[in-house]
């Protein structure tokens, strides 16, 4: 006997050393441990991350406009080299023809070439670009603001979906204890029908009970399996084993968060409205000293070729259009004013004010509503949790005062209307308790998004 056991134990060794992580793969989900993948691989993060990007690169590009502007070009023409008097402005669609008024010897038309490159560099601007800089990082910090306000919001909407699981699992295992005792009690009433110590009647009372209570459960069931697929569209698996969390949702730990009391600054909708407050006056800023004129250095270089020699004889062949070349450069200051522009600079300007005077109102408005909405919902987190202990409490005598219900139809002291009565006071006492299990923890889910603070719903759900 003694060998047999020894033999037993060394089996549970060797089972528990070659099965280790098998035991680890069966490891039952959390809220918390549901998050980090989300945050990976849900597509509306990657969305706000190449938004981001974007406006890093945005900001880059506003910052190389401070930087010299060069431009080339090089082109081989073939055509007429007729000279003409006169004047015109030169704006898109022109092209230049220079040539003698003098008939020359030779072909008719001429090849040429020409290239240049023209360096341009804006010294001072009134401040334009700076500004324009600064807009751009505003807008850069709008970006992260916006992905941290979305990241946010997306746990709120994976706790609300995590919890409403448990919710309809929780309803799903009420309407299953109903169907049982339902089911129990018209087996019970079979058996004293069939041997004449209670009527027929109670017979087909409870067994219609009972099929209305599995109408009930296969409602729930559907609830739950929705509620699944809600989930899983944002963990991206293929299920999740909330069985850990199930019995926490009912029966929460001792105490409740008494976090922050005050909404802060930092807060990532509001630090957007401010970012975005901002960008919209950098912007103004920017708009109304683009009006005042711009002083650019400049500079060029350029190279021209043409079949045309100096004694006056036109050839027209292309490859005489690289000959006869002439270099030139030049180098100078100026200055750029679009007087026009004056009035409707200003304009525009002082509408970037308003948007900007409309957000940071806009970002008051809210402050002042998440801080009322934050004192609200701390109030009722407090009794909220005050009604779970009464709740859980009412459960724990019904069910006990069911049973003794029970025990006394068996012995037929009641009627079965009695214990029927007694059984529905039972289910809404259930019922209730999860009812408020879910407001309880919704209201966790609300306060946190208002601290921007999940900590406690991660580590306790």
């Amino acid at each position: 006997m003694i060998k047999r056991i020894g033999a037993n134990i060394v089996l549970l060794f060797v089972l528990a050393a070659a099965f280790p992580v098998s035991a680890q793969q069966q490891q039952a989900h959390t809220l918390g441990s549901l998050w980090p993948k989300i945050e990976e691989n849900y597509p509306g993060v990657g969305a706000k991350l190449s938004a981001i990007d974007a406006a890093k690169l945005h900001e880059q590009a506003v910052k190389g406009n401070r930087l010299p502007q060069v431009k080339a070009q090089a082109q081989h023409t073939y055509g007429t080299y007729e000279g003409s008097a006169g004047a015109f402005f030169p704006q898109a669609g022109f092209f230049n023809v220079s040539g003698s008024t003098v008939p020359l010897d030779g072909s008719t038309v001429a090849a040429n070439t020409f290239g240049s490159a023209t360096a341009e560099w804006e010294l001072f601007s009134f401040g334009k670009l700076r500004k324009e800089s600064e807009a751009a990082g505003a807008l850069y910090h709008k970006a992260v603001s916006e992905k941290d306000a979305y990241v946010l919001h997306l746990k709120k909407a994976v706790s609300e979906r995590y919890i409403t699981l448990l919710y309809t699992d929780a309803k799903l295992n009420w309407t299953a204890k109903n169907a049982k005792r339902l089911d129990d009690i018209r087996k019970i009433t079979s058996g004293l029908a069939a041997s004449g110590l209670r009527p027929a009647a109670d017979s087909l009372l409870a067994s219609s009970s009972y099929v209305q209570a599995m109408g009930e459960h296969d409602k729930w069931q559907g609830f739950k399996i929705a509620s699944l697929i809600q989930l899983l569209e944002l963990y991206g698996g293929d299920t999740v084993d909330y069985t850990a969390s199930a019995s926490r949702f009912s029966s929460p730990a001792e105490g409740y968060p008494t976090g922050e009391n005050t909404i802060s600054s930092a807060h990532p909708i509001l630090h957007a409205l401010d970012q975005q407050s901002q960008y919209y006056g950098l912007s103004g800023e920017a708009e109304k000293r683009s009006a005042w004129p711009s002083i650019r250095l400049l500079g060029g270089y350029a190279h021209r070729g043409t079949g045309i020699g100096p004694n006056g004889t036109v050839s027209g062949a292309w490859k005489d259009g690289f000959k006869n070349s002439a270099n030139n450069m030049l180098a100078g200051i100026g200055i750029t004013w679009n007087i026009s522009s004056l009035h409707i600079s200003r304009l525009r300007g002082e509408a970037l004010y308003k948007e900007a005077e409309r957000t940071a109102r806009l970002h008051a408005q809210y402050e002042q509503e998440m801080q009322a909405d934050l004192s609200a919902s701390q109030a009722k987190i407090h009794r909220q949790y005050e009604q779970l202990q009464k709740t859980r409490l009412a459960v724990r005598q019904s069910q006990a005062a069911y049973g003794m219900y029970l025990a006394r139809y068996k012995s037929g002291l009641i009627a079965l209307s009695e214990l029927l009565q007694i059984r529905t006071l039972l289910e809404q006492a259930e019922n209730a308790h999860i009812e408020a299990s879910r407001d309880y923890w919704m209201l966790l889910v609300y306060e946190a998004e208002l601290t921007a603070d999940f900590d406690f719903l991660f580590n306790n759900l």
